[in-house]
């Protein structure tokens, strides 16, 4: 069914430690791949995306790091996702709406009650804050 990839997953990792009540206001790639057991150089890569989306900030240096760049309430589930692999459908008309994607669009039954179901899950991360989750 419905999965989170592993870059989604370690994304949301990241953003919620730098999240978390106390936390470490900056946390390096390294730091976060250590206490969690995460492959360092996917994570850069996943943090980088979170940085150019506007997601994170980066300061270089010694005692440098990654932050938000937003309050944690201010930060939807679906920008973090989005930010990390682009919008993603259930169904491969979900993202064209047409026969581009499929060879059987005219005469699909799965269409309609699945892209409802999909507006129902992009509802959900939409209105869902990273604050809901720490």
């Amino acid at each position: 069914m419905f999965k989170l990839s592993k870059k989604v997953e370690y994304g949301l990792i990241a953003v919620k430690h730098m999240a978390l009540p106390g936390g470490n206001c900056t946390s390096s790639a390294k730091e976060i791949a250590d206490k969690y057991k995460i492959p360092y150089d996917l994570l850069s890569k996943i943090l980088q995306k979170l940085k150019k989306q506007g997601i994170l900030s980066s300061i270089q240096g010694t005692h440098g790091g990654y932050k938000l760049t937003k309050k944690p309430e201010e930060l939807t589930l679906a920008q973090i996702f989005n930010a990390i692999e682009g919008e993603s459908y259930i169904l491969d008309c979900g993202q064209h709406g047409d026969s581009e994607a499929c060879s059987i669009y005219e005469t699909c039954i799965l269409s309609s009650p699945l892209k409802k179901i999909q507006r129902q899950i992009n509802s959900y991360f939409n209105s869902t804050t990273l604050a809901e989750i720490v």
